[in-house]
């Protein structure tokens, strides 16, 4: 089962590169100002996944921060292509004809275009009202069609779980589980707030962009250990 080690291996750079790229922007314009030329762009100390004083492309989208930001999110877009096809494999060794296997590829790869979209697009500025109504939709379509994907792969694992025993630690299946059900219920919850228009509830919003994007990644840290090593 190479594709079972292939997607362990992929999962925790999933995990790792989008955690240390936002973060290292966030460090890098709260605490390193004197890198960015335009200083109307820096940010005093905030911590937004609690005060929610900056999005997460506020803190990416200014020169230098897009220059760790971007490459980092291209990067984690190819790596989710191929953990979505290598998954598509594994399923196919134990059910070649399982109904979601093609709902969750292409659900996945989906998600890794629209973050690609979204990160070409960052820094560029464009004072234009359906330009920014573009940017909001793609990643609106980013977090859903990612959110769907591994709802879609949950569900898949959970109908043949007991196949699954020697290959897997239940414990991250249940915790993959109990996060998605969280996303998909914080997303339907907050949709009146993250839809009312203008800067009302803008730092709810932003807290909220932090601390949902650290969920949607750490379904990735669960499937690093979740799958057991070859010689176990």
């Amino acid at each position: 089962m190479d594709d079972i080690q292939k997607v362990k291996s992929i999962s925790i750079w999933i995990f790792l590169l989008p955690f240390v790229a936002i973060n290292s922007c966030l460090i890098l314009i709260t605490q390193f100002q004197e890198f960015f030329p335009n200083q109307e762009e820096i940010i005093h100390w905030t911590f937004p996944y609690i005060d929610g004083g900056a999005s997460i492309s506020r803190t990416a989208r200014p020169y230098p921060s897009w220059l760790i930001f971007k490459p980092a999110m291209f990067l984690t877009s190819f790596l989710l292509i191929k953990y979505w096809i290598y998954n598509a494999e594994i399923i196919k060794s134990f059910n070649p004809n399982h109904k979601n296997i093609k709902k969750f590829l292409y659900f996945g790869i989906a998600s890794a275009i629209a973050l690609t979209i979204h990160s070409i697009f960052l820094g560029i500025k464009f004072d234009n009202d359906l330009y920014k109504l573009f940017r909001r939709v793609v990643m609106l379509l980013f977090i859903i069609f990612e959110v769907t994907a591994q709802a879609y792969l949950v569900n898949t694992l959970y109908s043949f779980k007991d196949k699954l025993k020697k290959y897997i630690n239940q414990i991250y299946l249940r915790g993959k589980l109990i996060l998605v059900f969280i996303l998909i219920t914080v997303g339907i919850i907050t949709i009146p707030i993250i839809s009312w228009p203008g800067d009302k509830f803008k730092f709810v919003k932003h807290a909220l962009e932090w601390d949902y994007f650290l969920g949607v990644i750490i379904f990735y840290l669960l499937t690093f250990f979740m799958w057991k090593n070859k010689n176990k």
